[in-house]
């Protein structure tokens, strides 16, 4: 079953690769923009640039990593062009910081603390224990984290993993596993792995339920096979894109539940405080005593983050996250003189280190407070996006920027973490869905020539965003018009250029690549390690929400299973409703009785293989197996991908 399963919360399993650049080049509005966005930027100063190449010792030979079938799966060198002058294509902002973060290769922390920056989406921390190497974050991929691994050792001398430490539960800091330690020597307490409380539940179900619109959405905000360069994919704010090789997952053999709970790992004092509930439900930072330096994984980077990620999640606790950072100024900050992160570059010296976490426990509270003060005074959350922004003071610190989160969304998600989504317009609680709506506007306006001359005056002044809300409607309205499809891809494209943040200029680059019919919606695969994280019952809720009563009819069914690798008992009940499924007893008189390995049964309800094949492949059906198969039938595949930008 490895890789097998598609679609079931894979959205970080993408490379970003391919032939797909922006057609259109950037039009005097947007020269004009960028000249205006660089007049406002702060001073350039030396702080980051020193930093982001401080300690460098060596980096890979070979730019290429690649499988063991010789597939690329990441290429160190994808933003060497980035250099020089920003073009006009490019937010000035947006071209330094691709600057400072196309680096790559190891570099010297302390005497004892190293980072390999640059072979994927994180950074890989590594500490010299007393027996071998502490590694914090394997990054996504057994490939990169494989060949990260072997720089170290080729660099420092060859040592064995003693422990490895995932910060938090999102796959960018744990899917590479498999490639620097041995599940065995795991299971056997030879390897030490730490991870926060709550870690596997969270990243192994984060995805499940909505994996299939996450996945899509996520090719938007990683622009899923666009090719890096001035008029293509510029990063993801936080590194520079999402490696494309295998995810694994080990389970922690130890978890830490409490601020300022300690661990002596490998001979190396670590005290731990526990941030869950900000840009990961699952997370801790990690204070490393002896190096006098504090880890702060992710919820403090060389960026403003997201509350709400575009490509679809929970919303986040802006205020939660401010308190967070707010105790790693006051307790950890003063004991640090360096602060490093699981994505960006390190910020060396105490003073340094304590100003950069205030600064950023500054912008995220900032933003949550005058979101919730505007909106107690009767402000809409479009309204609230459009008066926020960053404060000159607070902007003089680069890593406040917007490259990865924004004003923009992350003034909407806060509003909606408290209110949700309806803004107490009437009018928008039974709106007409975009279709219907699309053929009204378009006809009130006047028809689709009216509408086009209405875009064109739009484009010709730079008002971009009107132009494509026009245009859209058009587009929705009449999916085959090419003059609307091609001047909304030029207007999504303008904006993309324009774009401080990386994966907003994606998501608009996408949506042009998508509309001129070369946009990528690959299907994702998902490992057998998070396949085999993933709880059982989670799972039956999974396949739940693709059951289709109408296809099913009246009949009433039961199916008993015995998932005899994992010596668990559950029952599915499904009728002309609901499919209802349940861990624990077996039903006493079922209609149906499954007996085999929790493989088999997976590849019957999420690859809809028919039942006489999974007999085939030994799996026991006792019962009517013709009605299990009518069960099957009436379940949607698996999501392929979705039209986002027509209907």
């Amino acid at each position: 079953m490895r890789r097998t399963v598609a679609a079931m919360g894979a959205a970080l399993g993408l490379m970003i690769s391919g032939s797909v650049t922006a057609q259109t080049a950037p039009s005097a509005a947007t020269r004009d923009a960028q000249e205006a966005a660089a007049s406002t930027l702060p001073p350039e100063g030396a702080r980051d640039g020193d930093f982001v190449t401080r300690g460098f010792i060596a980096t890979l030979p070979d730019p290429v990593i690649r499988n063991l079938a010789g597939e690329p799966v990441w290429n160190l060198d994808a933003y060497g062009f980035v250099d020089g002058p920003a073009p006009a294509s490019v937010h000035p902002s947006l071209w330094r910081h691709m600057r400072h973060l196309k680096h790559h290769g190891l570099y010297r922390v302390t005497d004892n603390i190293w980072q390999v920056r640059g072979f994927d989406l994180a950074n890989m921390t590594i500490i010299r224990g007393q027996t071998g190497w502490i590694v914090i974050d394997p990054l996504t991929s057994v490939e990169t984290a494989k060949a990260a691994m072997a720089l170290v050792n080729r660099e420092l001398g060859e040592r064995p993993v003693s422990a490895v430490i995932y910060s938090h539960s999102h796959a960018d800091h744990f899917g590479g596993v498999r490639g620097v330690i041995d599940a065995g020597d795991a299971a056997a307490g030879r390897v030490a792995v730490l991870a926060p409380d709550g870690f596997m539940e969270e990243a192994t179900s984060e995805n499940i339920m909505a994996g299939g619109a996450m996945l899509r959405r996520a090719a938007y905000q990683f622009a899923t096979g666009m090719t890096p360069g001035p008029q293509g994919q510029m990063g993801s704010g936080i590194g520079m894109a999402v490696s494309g090789g295998t995810l694994s997952l080990i389970a922690p053999t130890d978890t830490i539940a409490a601020t300022g709970e300690t661990r002596m790992v490998d001979g190396v004092a670590l005290e731990f405080q526990i941030v869950s509930g900000s840009e990961a439900p699952a997370e801790f930072n990690v204070f490393i005593a002896p190096e006098r330096t504090f880890l702060a994984a992710e919820i403090a980077t060389c960026t403003m983050h997201n509350i709400l990620t575009p490509r679809g999640a929970k919303v986040r606790d802006a205020r939660a996250w401010a308190h967070y950072l707010d105790e790693a100024a006051i307790r950890y900050a003063p004991q640090s003189d360096r602060v490093i992160s699981s994505h960006c570059w390190p910020i060396f010296g105490r003073a340094e280190g304590t100003a950069w976490l205030t600064a950023q426990r500054d912008n995220y509270r900032y933003l949550h407070d005058q979101t919730v003060r505007r909106m107690n005074r009767g402000e809409t959350m479009a309204e609230i996006a459009e008066g926020l922004s960053l404060p000159d003071d607070l902007g003089a610190e680069w890593s406040t920027h917007g490259y990865y989160g924004t004003y923009s969304h992350n003034a909407k998600a806060i509003y909606q973490f408290y209110l949700g989504w309806y803004d107490a317009v009437p009018a928008n609680l039974n709106a007409h869905p975009p279709v219907e709506r699309a053929l009204r506007m378009i006809d009130a306006m006047g028809g689709a020539e009216r509408v086009l001359a209405l875009a064109r005056n739009a484009m010709a002044g730079g008002d971009y965003r009107w132009s494509s809300d026009l245009l859209q409607n058009l587009v929705f309205a009449e999916p085959g018009n090419a003059a609307a499809r091609a001047m909304l891809a030029e207007s999504y494209e303008q904006q993309g250029y324009q774009a401080e943040s990386a994966i907003w200029r994606n998501q608009f680059l996408a949506a042009a690549a998508d509309l001129r019919g070369a946009g990528a919606r690959r299907a994702a695969t998902q490992s057998t390690d998070l396949i085999a994280g993933v709880a059982t019952q989670e799972l039956l809720d999974s396949a739940a929400t693709r059951f289709a009563p109408e296809r099913f009819g009246a009949r009433r069914l039961t199916i008993a299973i015995e998932l005899t690798d994992r010596k668990e008992r559950a029952v599915i009940e499904a009728n002309g409703r609901v499919m209802i499924g349940r861990v624990g007893s077996l039903p006493v008189q079922p209609d149906v009785t499954l007996r085999g390995p929790r493989a088999l049964l997976l590849a019957l309800l999420f690859l809809k293989q028919p039942v006489a094949m999974m007999q085939g492949a030994g799996l026991q059906v006792e019962g009517d197996a013709a009605a299990m198969q009518a069960l099957v039938d009436a379940l949607d595949p698996m999501p392929q991908g979705f039209a986002i930008v027509e209907p």
